[in-house]
């Protein structure tokens, strides 16, 4: 049996990231984000960090060394802090074996090709995020949303929630929205 190689979609979703990063503006940094405790800077200081964690865990080194929040980063140079973070991402995961390899990331021990899927989902949801809180929802891929949706739906079940996790209750929204407004809703974002 062959198994899926996770990168090809977890670039995708970083593509969408970096243009999401790219189009932020300094005066946007101080806007509110869906997540609570972030403001537009402090979610791309998140999006930095994750990047650098999953070169800690790709290395074998512990990413719980990583703050979940980068600080010290000019307005004007997210992008290429993002973009400096990810060419490493992509250097460090480059080796099919570590698809393979048991990492540890600060919430689980799984293998390197699962900790990559579960991160594109991560990247997909804060892309939206970043898209909500700068009013760029129209540029986002609907396919990313749809594969994050179904994986966020195994295993961050809605029975599983509090106000205290990562993930807050579900948050009701019509039948009819759009697959990112799901998205969004089903991590207890209020879209």
């Amino acid at each position: 049996m062959t198994l899926h190689d996770p990168r090809p979609v977890f670039s995708r979703a970083l593509d969408q990231a970096g243009k999401q990063v790219a189009a932020v503006r300094p005066d946007e940094l101080s806007n509110r984000t869906p997540c609570a405790d972030y403001d537009v800077r402090a979610l791309l200081g998140h999006v930095v960090s994750v990047l650098h964690k999953l070169v800690r865990v790709g290395t074998g080194d512990d990413a719980r060394d990583v703050p979940d929040v980068l600080d010290g980063i000019p307005d004007d140079g997210w992008t290429s802090a993002f973009d400096r973070a990810r060419s490493e991402v992509e250097r460090v995961w480059a080796d099919g074996e570590k698809l393979d390899r048991m990492v540890t990331l600060p919430w689980a021990t799984l293998p390197g090709r699962d900790a990559l899927e579960a991160y594109t989902h991560e990247f997909t949801a804060h892309s939206w995020d970043l898209a909500h809180a700068t009013r760029r929802v129209a540029e986002l891929d609907p396919d990313l949303a749809a594969r994050a949706l179904e994986a966020f739906s195994k295993f961050a079940p809605p029975e599983d929630r509090s106000e205290q996790g990562p993930f807050s209750p579900v948050v009701a929204v019509s039948d009819d929205a759009d697959v990112y407004t799901r998205l969004a809703a089903y991590l207890g974002r209020r879209p």
